[in-house]
């Protein structure tokens, strides 16, 4: 048994001291005094698990910049019981053989669960679609995350199979020619909808970040369309004039204070459905060059909820239950 004292839990949205205790990983009394030993918690709040729906773990191919234990490692200081791992990987996970290379990795370096996305299309190249038919007994989540769909007729192939078995898809929505631009992202966003409609498919966006994407998901909602986005803490609670090196450099990049307060607006009015990190780790080399050379990408596991309770809690933008949300994946 673990025996939690002294420490803090959410009830009707103010913090009241509580003990907790666990048997065999269940919750099996909570009190304002449980007698005996336990973990003095000291006032810390209490929480439930974490989930994030978009993290980089780099393994395999990439392990110089993250592993599945250095990753999952993160994650769990950073109170998240549950991450999803894109696929940009080497192998990418785009067939029954590729994707086993991640799962072992899984097995046996993960100190949290952690669920794997396959890529959408073989090699996130756009020109296949990945061998869905098999790889749906052993995942449910699917993303090219990392590139923009470019072949329109090959994702319809790929939705067509994602509405038949009920899968979940995750889109880095991003034209090839406007690329960075925040047109580059909302005229992705607009069209990818469209297919999402023809193929009557849920659809996930990832890391939205400007007032015209939101506009669109937004109407596409009201509409009764399956259309959903996730928002970052870094185009949250920056934009870019905060820019000052290499560190901040991310794709999409951070945007103008406008499209940081319409970020904000979309999180609260529920346009948003989540918080999510995009945690992607580079090797300190990578981001020592200058800023044009570096690759995209930031850290955030470990300081997403702080930021979160920070800047939103504390301040009375959101509530505590808004906070702790719930696993969008569980009933």
């Amino acid at each position: 048994m673990i025996l939690l004292k002294n420490g803090r839990i959410n009830q009707d949205n103010k913090l009241i001291k509580k003990d907790i205790l666990i048997d065999e990983g269940k919750i099996v009394k909570i009190a304002d005094e449980i007698k005996g030993e336990g973990i003095d918690l000291k006032g810390g709040y209490i929480v439930p698990g974490l989930t994030d729906i978009h993290v980089h773990f780099r393994s395999p191919g990439f392990e110089a910049k993250e592993t599945i234990l250095t990753g999952s490692k993160a994650a769990a200081k950073g109170g998240f019981t549950t991450v999803l791992t894109m696929p940009n990987l080497n192998p990418v996970p785009d067939c029954l053989e590729h994707l086993a290379v991640e799962e072992e990795l899984i097995k046996k370096e993960a100190v949290i669960e952690v669920l794997p996305y396959a890529s959408v299309t073989v090699g996130e190249k756009s020109t296949k679609v990945s061998d869905i038919d098999h790889l749906r007994s052993h995942t449910r989540f699917y993303s090219d995350d990392g590139v923009g769909f470019s072949n329109y007729d090959v994702l319809d192939e790929a939705l067509a199979n994602i509405a038949k078995y009920d899968l979940f898809i995750a889109s880095h929505a991003e034209d090839k020619i406007l690329r960075y631009a925040p047109a580059g992202e909302y005229e992705a966003v607009r069209r990818e909808i469209e297919h999402a409609r023809m193929n009557h498919v849920a659809y996930h966006f990832c890391h939205m970040s400007t007032k015209e994407s939101f506009d669109a998901i937004r109407a596409a909602q009201k509409e009764g369309l399956q259309i959903t986005c996730e928002v970052t803490p870094h185009h949250l609670f920056l934009n870019e004039k905060d820019i000052k090196n290499p560190n901040f450099k991310m794709n999409p990049p951070l945007r103008s204070k406008e499209n940081q307060q319409e970020t904000l607006k979309a999180l609260l009015d529920g346009t948003a459905c989540c918080i999510a990190t995009d945690h992607a780790p580079h090797t300190l080399e990578e981001k020592s060059q200058e800023y044009d050379k570096c690759p995209n990408g930031i850290i955030g596991l470990e300081t997403s909820a702080p930021l979160v309770y920070t800047n939103l809690v504390k301040t009375g933008i959101a509530t505590l239950s808004q906070f702790e949300g719930r696993n969008p994946f569980q009933g």
